[in-house]
């Protein structure tokens, strides 16, 4: 496993970067955001990921602990590869990834190419809390909770059916199952609408989605 790279930037094309270590030449995968900030004959430092397959090995190289913990996170959840998980933190940060996360807000997500509306919804189902979000971040989501009430009732149901519907589910059977959870649960509205999609998925079970 190469965990880590230290040495000189020779080469920098689009999102890989060649970095000498001792002499030897590595290739690693980059962000685009990441590669715009490096600039070739520099000394640099990158955390890196080897993924080995079949027929290839890649090293995915990234500025920080952080950046690499959430590449291995996102490589977890179904249909989401390296190149994608690159792609995710190529546009958005890590704290804004956090963000969307905790707040299961899949639209950033469906932003990136080649994260399609069902893979970005299961990124936000797969890592609910798994990720921190930044501290700002939960005080203005206090505030918000404070002046507003958290949702429930029917705003609750709604949401949890329109979670499933984005997930394949057909709407009549989103809605059932939407209503069950919700009702099984008195504090439907403590536990946040990534718990109970988790739950309303269990329920589904093997059941195929139908268009």
């Amino acid at each position: 496993m190469i965990a880590s790279l230290r040495g000189t930037l020779i080469a920098l094309s689009g999102g890989r970067a060649v970095v000498d270590v001792h002499g030897v030449g590595y290739a690693v995968a980059v962000t685009e955001r990441h590669a715009r900030a490096l600039r070739v004959g520099e000394s640099i430092e990158l955390h890196t990921a080897l993924i080995v397959r079949e027929d290839d090995m890649s090293l995915f190289g990234f500025l920080g602990a952080d950046e690499l913990a959430i590449f291995e996170l996102l490589r977890t959840v179904s249909g989401v590869g390296p190149k994608s998980a690159l792609g995710v933190l190529g546009a958005m940060e890590p704290g804004s990834i956090a963000r969307a996360i905790a707040e299961g807000d899949d639209a950033p997500f469906r932003a990136v190419s080649g994260i399609g509306p069902k893979t970005a919804k299961l990124i936000t189902v797969s890592l609910a809390g798994k990720l921190v979000a930044p501290r700002e971040t939960s005080a203005s989501a206090s505030t918000s909770e404070s002046s507003h009430g958290a949702p429930q009732g029917a705003q609750l149901r709604a949401d949890l059916t329109a979670a499933l519907t984005g997930l394949g589910w057909p709407e009549r059977t989103a809605v059932e199952v939407a209503t069950s959870v919700i009702d099984d649960e008195p504090e439907a509205a403590a536990l946040g609408l990534p718990v109970l999609l988790r739950r309303a998925l269990a329920e589904l079970g093997p059941r195929r989605s139908t268009s």
